[in-house]
């Protein structure tokens, strides 16, 4: 129920931003609109304002549209005409179908502003020991070095860390960490991701890189347990202690984890302590694919106790000016990776796993949600940039097709002639319909192959 209420929501308040820029610069340049939906197919609920403009929710909550005068689709009244759409001029029609877009942009600002006064929990970016034969180890990377910056831009937190290091993975270059050690000296790290696969950089950067994260080891014993997982299949509860699987002690919650990393399908014995004495528990971790390789997953989180890990955490706020420039260029960073993404994707040079859907939006909505309120802004703020960026693409049928009409009328001096526009949205339906194809695909095997 979080997760669809948070989809929803979500999706509300996307869609709402996005029609209204449409409609708001629409009333200002004197063009009458008809209807305001939230929603497509079937009106459901419906109210005219004083202007004539019908508000309402129709049956399919994927999106929304604003419909304005417009002698293309319908008679116009003589005394109207000054108000359709078509007779503005391309500028005026251009600003219009940017408007959409542009405050998809303004409203992921907005949130990320908010979000960087109030202060946003995140942990330290202090690395812990490297895997060996790991591009961190062969750096020279030593435990409880801090992240100050990467490949020149200030660090504050491990999720910054994350943020650079992808956008160095990505596009396939060299990333230098600038760390300082316990005793204060700093140290330039340079690491090579070139060496590994890009597939698997892509879904983990770091852990491909050997950064660790240094926290405090944790006792191996079982906090939440997500619904229908092995754990809660196999009668694992939340406050058991893990003793020893398959005979073998137990005394980290790392040991545990590499346990059942190492055993995708495979019967493990567990010796769990429970208040009512020691017992065993047969448990089968799923299969995860990760990468080109496959490991095991219980689906069961460490219980932690939050005054052991203050020490590792702050929280990273800004002055108001300074919050609001952050986020400008928080959704320019944003814009720019996702147009570098796609069109990485377009060469072959990118995974188009990495295209996801409503399911996988939904899912991430109701975990954000279930993260607390600033978990879940960062993700509207973070969904809000994609839908600009898409919205903004040179596709027929979306906005950014439409000002490329524009562009083409303002260069000849005349509009682009019917005939092309309807081959446009032929080709336009299509591109959109295989990326829609490809988009549910990877929804259905992120759910049902982990």
């Amino acid at each position: 129920m979080t997760t669809l209420l948070a989809f929803l929501f979500t999706l509300a308040v996307l869609v709402i931003f996005h029609e209204f820029g449409h409609y708001l610069v629409a009333r200002l340049a004197g063009v009458k609109v008809l209807r305001f939906s939230v929603g497509f197919g079937q009106v459901i609920a419906r109210r005219k304002d004083r202007w004539e403009t019908e508000w309402a929710l129709s049956a399919i909550p994927l999106g929304g549209y604003v419909k304005m005068l417009d002698e293309r689709e319908g008679e116009v009244p003589r005394d109207q005409l000054h108000q359709a759409f078509n007779r503005k001029s391309v500028g005026i029609r251009a600003a219009i179908v940017a408007a959409g877009p542009l405050a998809n942009f303004l409203l992921a600002i907005l949130l990320f502003w908010g979000l960087f006064m109030a202060g946003v929990p995140a942990t330290k970016p202090v690395l812990g020991k490297p895997p060996a034969d790991t591009p961190a180890a062969r750096a020279g990377i030593q435990p409880g070095e801090t992240v100050v910056a990467v490949n020149g831009e200030r660090v504050q937190s491990w999720q910054d860390l994350h943020w650079r290091v992808l956008k160095g993975v990505v596009r396939k270059e060299s990333v230098t960490l600038e760390t300082m050690d316990t005793a204060r000296h700093y140290h330039y790290r340079r690491l090579a991701p070139g060496d590994l696969e890009s597939e698997s950089l892509e879904k983990n950067p770091l852990r491909g890189l050997g950064l660790v994260h240094d926290l405090p080891p944790l006792p191996p014993v079982l906090g939440d347990l997500m619904p229908d997982s092995p754990a809660q299949r196999a009668g694992l509860q939340s406050g058991d202690r893990i003793l020893a699987v398959d005979g073998q002690p137990i005394t980290l919650w790392e040991e545990l984890v590499g346990r059942v990393r190492e055993a995708p399908g495979q019967d493990l014995l567990l010796l769990v302590e429970r208040s009512a004495g020691p017992l065993e528990i047969l448990v089968v971790p799923e299969a995860v694919a990760e990468g080109a390789a496959r490991t095991g997953r219980i689906g069961a989180a460490p219980r932690v106790d939050p005054a052991v890990l203050a020490p590792y955490w702050s929280v990273v706020s800004y002055a108001p000016w300074e919050a609001l420039q952050r986020a400008g260029h928080r959704t320019w960073e944003l814009s720019v990776f996702s147009l570098e993404m796609l069109g990485r994707m377009v060469l072959g040079q990118v995974s188009l796993q990495n295209l996801s859907g409503p399911i996988t939006i939904a899912d991430y909505a109701g975990q954000s949600a279930q993260g607390g309120w600033a978990s879940f802004i960062g993700f509207l703020a973070l969904v809000s940039v994609s839908l600009g960026v898409l919205n903004l693409l040179p596709v027929p049928l979306l906005d950014g097709g439409h000002l490329l009409y524009y562009f083409a009328e303002f260069l000849t001096g005349r509009p682009v002639p019917e005939k092309a526009q309807e081959v446009g949205q032929k080709i336009g339906m299509g591109l959109l319909a295989l990326l829609m194809f490809l988009a549910l695909y990877n929804d259905l095997q992120r759910l049902f192959a982990g």
